[in-house]
């Protein structure tokens, strides 16, 4: 299974000891998103305002993946100025890369729209019902695409075509965990749109704020877990198959961690690593 692009190891993480207990997966994101609730809330409630305004939505998602990313990682992160300080460092790929997610997004939603009102009017015939089908498989891995994507802009030095190569690859190599996150992102955010649509008028900003306060941390943390692992899997340890002399100690403190520094550390124009 290729992977497009080269890359390459800058600077050690400080690694998980051989000898840790391990815990269950649910405990440990559990966890982790209870020990960051309160440094989560702010980063949280920025996200989502600038989510809001479609243009910038890469520039948040860029942000919000970085501290989900370190804190699923066990690293420590500064909450709102890593934010800030990742859109600035990948302002230039994540601001058209977020246009044409979102573009995608909304023409992939037209076409099964257009395609579901032929269907129920019984006016496209099996046509419809093709493009229906069709599109809908399109739209879900995209979808799936979206899980990987941002942590390979703010990981990785890859060109936007090897980026969604990529993903289009973990859409598939990781599909048990893609939908696991998917199940969850409907059963929180759907329990959300449920209980705004019956709860009573007056009480419906409260609620939508107390969302906005805690679920973006929280989904996206347990995104990181569910993901991480498979990149590091496929994208990481293959490399240092390939140079098994090099950089010993830097591949001793890999683990789950790759940097001490948010920065980009992968490039797809070079395949040594930089000491």
């Amino acid at each position: 299974m290729a992977l497009g692009g080269f890359f390459k190891y800058d600077k050690p993480g400080p690694g998980i000891k051989k000898d840790a207990p391990k815990k269950k997966f649910f405990f440990v994101f559990l966890e982790i998103w209870a020990r960051n609730i309160w440094k989560l809330i702010p980063v949280n409630l920025i996200y989502v305002l600038m989510s809001l305004l479609i243009i910038p939505g890469g520039l948040a998602q860029a942000g919000m993946t970085n501290v989900a990313r370190n804190l699923a990682r066990d690293k420590h992160s500064f909450g709102i100025s890593d934010f800030f300080s990742t859109i600035r460092k990948n302002f230039k790929q994540a601001l058209p890369a977020g246009i044409i997610n979102n573009f995608i997004t909304i023409l992939l939603s037209f076409a099964i729209f257009f395609y579901y009102m032929d269907v129920i009017n019984k006016e496209g015939g099996i046509t419809s019902i093709i493009g229906l089908g069709l599109c809908l498989a399109c739209f879900i891995v995209f979808s799936f695409m979206k899980y990987y994507f941002w942590l390979l802009v703010i990981t990785f030095k890859l060109s936007l075509k090897n980026i969604y190569k990529n993903c289009f690859t973990f859409s598939f190599a990781n599909l048990k965990y893609n939908l696991l996150i998917s199940l969850v992102n409907i059963l929180v955010y759907g329990s959300i749109v449920a209980v705004i649509i019956f709860i009573p008028m007056e009480l419906v900003l409260i609620v939508a704020v107390l969302a906005a306060m805690i679920l973006p941390g929280f989904t996206h943390i347990f995104t990181q877990l569910c993901i991480f692992p498979k990149v590091k899997q496929l994208m990481i340890d293959p490399y240092y198959a390939e140079h098994q002399g090099e950089d010993i100690e830097l591949r001793r403190n890999l683990g789950l961690e790759i940097e001490e520094e948010d920065e980009n550390i992968f490039d797809d124009e070079k395949s040594i690593p930089e000491e």
